[in-house]
């Protein structure tokens, strides 16, 4: 690989790099240690790091392992809070998405319109309640300086609108559409992953496959889960941002976590969607089950809201009733109801809510929290996807008042992540669309790739979008240690059982010559 192909050397996580910075960390006492390497704990990272602190950053797995790959793929406006009376919630969701959208990481986050079908089950009362809350929600995106270029404003459509945007509802009693637009991730895994790459490049040491043992406020005991050998870790400050699993870290932190299964579906099942779709539940004034086109010939169908009891599993899985009743309620809304048989894969998340009392999930607070231990760790939970920048900040400030560091404010709302750039720039780049969406700046580096290597421009298996580079370069660059890496978070292919097997040849081929040598 020639040099132009390349990342600068601060922003490429290598193995060669986990080793060395492992091994090196006996021999210091860092600034803040941050354990877990989801969205908001590279966010804390990356916060702290961007302030002249120094930085280790460890998770018992891999980047965006847990929660932060499960989630809708969207950065949304919080319109679901303000019906609830979170004013300050939707608030708070709406500058953070303005944030993502304009300033760092427009290459990830782009405008997606949405429809909300009003069938026979839509009352007009229910329909003037929705269009309102859409009017609210331009409110807040005016209150957050997000500009009508980068977002839209919402309207009504008429029924032959709503079915050139959604061939697949049923036409029998449509009265037309509601339209809004929101904010859709390209991937959260790789928004994760440039989080992370950008803390890196701001010195903080981000290590996979180190689990913590013991966590105290003064550091951490832990295992490097490649070679079996145990590292103290001395921190002057210390952020929990382990999510689901933070109260097994530290001592009263009371989690209610609560599972968001999503069904994964071809595109053609649906008619071939121009937009997004809400689509109401029954019983519910205003929570709404989400039908996202991704863009590559898949549709993912959301959300469920299940309380989840008993130990944490490292990878949820959804429950075939959980399926039954999404499936369920797309149906009320389609002219051909799609069959179990046509669902390509399916996946669950889990949300760290803070415990509130006996009440369900769904009516749960999603405001975070910033919670310090006696012996002084500060634990981050609650929260969302959307607001991941704004936990690490109030984390982050929360450590650094608790331990006197000498630090500045934090920086990471005007600070770009790795791949990001203006509109304009990212048009203009000469390489596939794909790769502008998925690495911004960087996407000439990953067509590179394929100069000595045409093969490497192809895609990994017959009939998936992705190609051979992306591999490549998370190996190379991202600090992926395996296939599974490289399949179920560096891309995709892992939602789809199918697909994962039919790349898994291209990305065990790929790992000999780049990350594990």
């Amino acid at each position: 690989m020639t040099s132009a192909a390349a990342p600068p050397p601060s922003a490429s996580l290598t193995a060669a790099r986990r080793e060395r910075e492992l091994a090196a960390l006996p021999d210091e006492v860092v600034d803040v240690l941050v354990v877990g390497l989801g969205a908001t704990g590279a966010g804390a990272a990356l916060d702290a790091a961007s302030r002249g602190l120094s930085v280790a950053a460890v998770d018992a797995h891999d980047l965006a392992f847990g929660t932060s790959r499960w989630s809708s793929k969207l950065i949304h406006g919080g319109l679901r809070y303000l019906a609830s009376g979170q004013v300050d919630v939707a608030h708070e969701s709406a500058v953070e998405r303005g944030v993502l959208m304009c300033r760092t990481a427009p290459h990830l986050v782009r405008a997606l319109p949405f429809v909300l079908p009003l069938t026979p089950l839509v009352s007009r009362s229910q329909a003037a309640v929705s269009r309102a809350g859409l009017l609210a929600g331009d409110a807040l995106r005016l209150a957050a300086r997000t500009p009508r270029s980068v977002l839209p404003g919402p309207r009504r459509l008429s029924p032959v609108e709503t079915l050139r945007l959604a061939p697949a509802l049923r036409p029998y009693g449509l009265r037309g559409g509601l339209l809004s637009w929101d904010g859709q991730l390209a991937d959260d895994a790789r928004l994760v992953t440039a989080i992370a790459r950008t803390a890196a490049a701001h010195g903080a040491r981000i290590l996979t496959r180190c689990r913590v043992i013991e966590l105290t406020g003064s550091g951490a005991l832990v295992r490097d889960e490649l070679s079996g050998r145990e590292v103290a870790v001395r921190a002057r400050a210390v952020v929990n941002a382990a999510g689901v699993w933070a109260g097994g870290l530290v001592d009263g932190v009371r989690l209610r976590p609560s599972r968001g299964t999503h069904l994964v579906l071809r595109a053609e099942s649906l008619g071939g969607l121009a937009a997004g779709m809400h689509v109401p539940i029954p019983g519910a004034t205003s929570r709404f089950m989400l039908v996202i086109p991704q863009g590559d010939g898949r549709v993912y169908v959301g959300l469920t809201d299940e309380p989840v009891d008993g130990p944490i599993p490292d990878v949820p899985e959804p429950t075939p009733g959980e399926i039954g009743f999404l499936l369920d309620i797309l149906g009320s809304a389609l002219d051909v109801p799609v069959r179990r048989a046509e669902v390509l894969g399916a996946f669950a998340g889990l949300r760290p809510l803070l415990d509130g009392g006996d009440g369900a999930t769904a009516d749960l607070s999603r405001r975070h929290a910033v919670l310090t231990s006696g012996d002084g760790v500060v634990t981050i939970v609650g929260g969302k996807l959307t607001t991941y920048r704004r936990m690490a900040q109030d984390a982050v400030d929360a450590a650094v008042a608790g331990r006197g560091l000498a630090a500045g404010p934090s920086r990471t709302a005007s600070l770009p992540l790795v791949g990001a750039a203006p509109r304009d720039r990212l048009d203009a780049l000469d390489a596939p669309r794909r790769l502008v969406q998925r690495y911004g700046t960087e996407a000439p580096l990953l067509a590179a790739l394929g100069r000595d290597d045409p093969a490497l421009l192809e895609p990994v298996a017959p009939g998936l979008p992705v190609l051979g580079v992306e591999l490549a370069w998370g190996a190379l660059h991202e600090g992926a240690l395996d296939a599974g890496d490289l399949l179920d978070r560096r891309t995709r292919v892992g939602l789809v059982a199918a697909d994962r097997a039919a790349a898994l040849p291209a990305a065990e081929s790929l790992l000999p010559r780049t990350a594990l040598h």
